[in-house]
């Protein structure tokens, strides 16, 4: 067998070793089962809403097992084939079977990627939040540019994205933006990208041609959904009406309707103002407890409360990936020293193997400094 092959079987074993493990494969089948029996008791649509959380959670099983036991199958099918085409010296035989083994790895790391999205509010949708930092015109720039990249991901998964508020900048790009992004597992993929984004290029702003660096903080958080509590002391929150105002532009409004909601104790303060004033409540109320969610989160999780923590002031020693466009293209991650030079396809939304290699860190259990080390 060629070792190209033997390569990609390897990928394939490391990955069913990877599903094996999220799902418990020993105490699956045992598990199953009782799902099954509680399926059967005739009392169980009496509690409409925990029938529907059972049905969810079983279906995800069963899904989690047919796959994995798909894949296995498939794996030890096509290796029986190269092996038997190869004793027949046939080499159509082996060449089929060997598209087959690349065609499952590919299909093995995707439910391996999928696999690793089972935190607890990971299937969430989520707020993204957007600040440009210091540098001015430049900053403002770059964060405009991160809202695009975002959009362009979300896109790309066909996930839905409303914008929540804008603010823009003084001569360029915006200095803020919240969007909420809505579609399966969209806060589990890009809960890893909270943190300082770098960027150094040569400035368009600057007629001199000198290179800038540019700073800019990015912070997620998952929707908060009817099957999560998050209590608000009505005494700890202001509520500020005014009016919004920006450039023009099919995303700015201007409005006497927008709301700025600040929770005292924390100090957290977010805004609606792109839709009338009742609806703006509802949705800063939201995002407000997603915030103060996120912050349990991070409480019970070493891995977001890093990227909490690495959140803070958009500058220099809290980023957590660098954009390099000039003197050379290279986009690298610091957290996971995941990197390439396709610094187009990123500003474009191809975000997936950086978020893909952060995930597999938090599951490894490994920290940033050993990740670093290796």
């Amino acid at each position: 067998m060629r070792a190209e092959m033997q390569n990609t079987i390897a990928a394939i074993q490391k990955s069913l070793a990877l599903l094996a493990q999220r799902m418990d494969r020993e105490t699956a089948p045992h598990r199953l089962e009782e799902f099954n029996a509680r399926v059967e008791d005739p009392t169980l649509w009496d509690d409409p809403e925990g029938a529907q959380k059972l049905m969810r959670e079983r279906q995800l099983l069963l899904d989690a097992m047919t796959g994995y036991d798909s894949i296995q199958t498939e794996l030890s099918d096509n290796i029986e084939l190269i092996e038997m085409g190869e004793m027949e010296d046939d080499a159509e035989i082996v060449a089929e079977a060997e598209a087959a083994l690349t065609a499952l790895a590919a299909k093995a790391a995707k439910k391996e990627l999928e696999a690793l999205l089972d935190g607890e509010a990971d299937g969430n949708d989520t707020f993204l939040e957007i600040n440009a930092g210091a540098g001015g015109t430049e900053s403002c720039d770059w964060a405009n540019m991160l809202a695009r990249m975002y959009v362009r991901w979300a896109e790309k998964k066909g996930y839905k994205v409303e914008l929540q508020s804008e603010q823009p900048g003084d001569e360029a790009g915006i200095k803020s933006a919240a969007y909420k992004i809505s579609g399966h597992n969209a806060y589990g993929w890009l809960k890893s990208e909270s943190g300082v984004h770098r960027l150094v290029r040569i400035s368009p702003f600057d007629s001199a041609a000198k290179r800038h660096t540019s700073f800019t903080s990015v912070k997620v958080y998952p929707v908060v959904d009817d099957n999560i509590e998050i209590e608000v002391n009505p005494s700890d929150i202001r509520i500020d009406t005014y009016r919004s105002s920006g450039a023009g532009g099919q995303h700015v409004n201007t409005t006497d309707s927008a709301v700025r909601i600040t929770h005292a104790p924390t100090g957290i303060v977010v805004t609606s103002s792109e839709k009338s004033q009742h609806q703006n409540r509802d949705i800063a109320m939201k995002a407000l407890k997603s915030r103060l969610y996120q912050i349990e989160l991070d409480k019970r999780s070493a891995l977001v409360n890093e990227a909490h923590e690495n959140a803070g002031d958009a500058g220099w020693g809290n980023q957590i990936r660098s954009y390099v466009l000039q003197p050379y293209q290279m986009v690298k991650d610091l957290r996971t020293n995941y990197e390439t030079s396709d610094t187009k396809g990123v500003l474009d939304g191809d975000l997936d193997g950086f978020m893909a290699a952060t995930l597999a860190m938090a599951v490894s259990g490994k920290s940033r400094a050993e990740a670093n080390a290796e």
